[in-house]
């Protein structure tokens, strides 16, 4: 036969004793009443065969002085592992009466039972096997499966209530023997299995309702936090929302303005406009008038004026320059026709951006009042969801009365036991019964809350919705405040042309009136020359002496020669001035004929 290994035997029979302490402590406390004090014996029992399981495969620590084998090193690393286990860690510290490490983990023991998680913290060293092996050897209860079953087993003590007194107590000094009588079998234990039987499924049933409670109250609170975080979100969306209605009636009083300043705009050009025809209208007037007089005064100089062949070349030749300065006008013309009809395309274009952004705007109404419905349906699914959770607490509220009315009817029912056997079985029925109502009711609350769930993920799905249109939002916000900075660049550039426009314009008017004014001194030069034909001029050597006072012409007295009597006067007797239009200086008249001198260069004069 094969030798069994002894660290095996010594975990089975630490994990056989540890299953009769546990299962004779729950059975105990359930005939006693479920709150022990520490003066209770399976309950000391219970922590004497801890101390063993937790001890078994220790290292050995040495120190100074001696060598040390205690349970609070491995206890302490819980207070790393488990955040909610500083509290008791801390409070053992605190305790005046314990001086040595093996005193302080009893204590530790007692206040996770007292807090019903010690199978949590152990199940976390059990986890965390690499810190373990520095407390622990390799063959430790701890270290092996045998520890895992230990902390399932604790669980089980859950259902039990225990209020003990640490801090007066000698916890230093106890002796840790284990008693196995208390776990020998009596006929007194068989005869009241029966009614343990009953109590400890009552029991069960009672803590499998605790359990669904905290379930649903942690449900519920994340429920809670989860409508308020929608409500933060409904809220910041809601700002959004009026920033960006702001944003738009912003906008829509840019357009107006706009739209005004093209109103003035226009009514300002057809005023100009209006100006301008009636000021043509009025000088073609005038220069109808003025061209009756000239052509009167025309009729006349065809007469009289002839000038010299010199004085015709030179003329011909301005004619010359002036008809290409003519040509030059001509195509300054053609390209401020073509520089208007530009400008005319370029209103064009901005009209129909104009149209573009009216177009926008009315998109951007529209979808405004698409989202506004639909935080209106939304708002209207929340305030449902919130008359639910109300209901639910409602219900929670009556199913806690109701199990507290349980608890009153079990205590009286444990005192009457031997008096109402049959009453009792009727009752447990019917708490059945109600069990068997509540579990329907649960999981109708969980269905609802299926659907509640569902609903808070359509809501989501549509707040990310309208968050993404509100961004589009945005965009279009900014890409009409880039049409607006084009637009005014657009109007300055508008501006510049008319500049320029005006400018040409004022430069074509001095140039028509210079063109017309040549046009009237060459029209004069040639009626002068056609009337000069025909005419006979005296040789110098014959014309010597003044007709009307018979001197001789010298550099004082000039000749001045008449063009329609042919005769000679000097300058002092040709006194009479007529003022004409077409030269600057008034002409001398004859007196005889009134026609007009010519001042002749006489031989003595140069």
């Amino acid at each position: 036969l094969a030798v069994k290994d002894p660290t095996a035997v010594e975990r089975a029979n630490l994990l056989n004793m540890a299953k009769l302490s546990i299962k004779g402590l729950i059975e105990s406390a359930l005939s006693f009443g479920r709150t022990l004090d520490s003066d209770y014996p399976p309950l000391q029992q219970f922590f004497v065969v801890m101390e063993h399981c937790l001890k078994h495969g220790l290292k050995v620590r040495k120190s100074f002085l001696s060598y040390n084998k205690t349970i609070w090193g491995p206890l302490e690393l819980v207070e790393k592992l488990y955040p909610e286990a500083e509290e008791i860690a801390a409070s053992v510290r605190d305790l005046p009466g314990l001086k040595t490490p093996l005193g302080r983990a009893r204590a530790w023991l007692r206040l996770a039972l007292m807090q019903k998680k010690m199978a949590d913290y152990l199940r976390c060293l059990i986890i965390q096997r690499d810190l373990l092996s520095e407390f622990y050897e390799y063959h430790a209860l701890m270290m092996e499966e045998e520890g895992a079953v230990i902390v399932g087993l604790l669980v089980g003590l859950n259902v039990i209530d225990a209020n003990l007194c640490v801090k007066g107590e000698d916890l230093d000094s106890q002796v840790g023997v284990i008693d196995f009588s208390v776990y020998l079998k009596s006929d007194d234990d068989i005869g009241g299995k029966e009614r343990n039987v009953q109590i400890a499924a009552i029991l069960d049933q009672k803590n499998y309702v605790e359990e669904l409670n905290r379930q649903l109250n942690s449900t519920v609170s994340s429920l809670h936090a989860r409508v308020d975080s929608l409500e933060k979100s409904n809220t910041k969306l809601i700002e959004e929302l009026a920033i960006a209605k702001n944003n738009i009636i912003k906008l829509q009083e840019e357009n107006h303005q706009l739209r005004s300043e093209n109103t003035l705009i226009l009514m300002k050009t057809q005023h100009h406009l209006e100006a301008t025809k009636v000021d043509v209208e009025a000088e073609l007037q005038t220069y109808k008038h003025s061209r009756q007089g000239l052509d009167e005064m025309y009729n006349e100089a065809r007469r009289q004026l002839r000038e010299e062949a010199q004085l015709r070349q030179d003329m011909e030749n301005e004619l010359v320059v002036q008809v290409s300065m003519k040509h030059e006008i001509e195509l300054a013309m053609k390209l401020l026709e073509k520089d208007i009809h530009e400008k005319q395309d370029t209103l064009i274009g901005l009209r129909q951006q104009l149209d573009e952004v009216k177009a926008i705007n009315v998109e951007m109404y529209q979808k405004l009042q698409v989202s506004e419905d639909a935080m209106k349906e939304k708002n209207e699914i929340i305030s449902r969801l919130e008359d639910k959770t109300n209901q639910i607490n409602a219900t929670m509220k009556q199913l806690e009365q109701r199990l507290q009315q349980a608890e009153k009817a079990q205590m009286e029912a444990e005192a009457e036991d031997e008096k109402l056997k049959q009453e009792y079985v009727n009752k447990s029925e019917s708490l059945q019964k109600e069990f068997s109502q509540k579990e329907k009711q649960l999981l109708q609350l969980e269905t609802d809350l299926k659907i509640e769930k569902e609903w808070r993920q359509t809501l989501e799905d549509d707040l990310q919705k309208e968050k993404e249109t509100v961004s589009h939002l945005r965009t279009e916000t900014q890409e009409i405040v880039i049409l607006k900075k084009e637009f005014v660049k657009l109007q300055e550039k508008n501006k510049q042309l008319k500049s320029i426009c005006e400018d040409q314009e004022a430069a074509l008017q001095e140039l028509a009136s210079k063109l017309s004014e040549s046009k009237l001194k060459i029209e004069d030069i040639k009626e002068a020359n056609k009337a000069l034909q025909g005419q006979v001029w005296l040789k110098d050597k014959e014309a010597t002496h003044c007709k009307l006072c018979e001197k001789e012409f010298s550099l004082s007295k000039r000749k001045h020669h008449c063009r329609n009597c042919g005769e000679i006067f000097c300058n002092a007797c040709s006194d009479n001035e007529l003022p004409l239009p077409s030269s600057p200086k008034p002409v001398r008249v004859c007196d005889s004929c009134h026609a007009i001198l010519i001042q002749r260069c006489s031989s003595n004069v140069p």
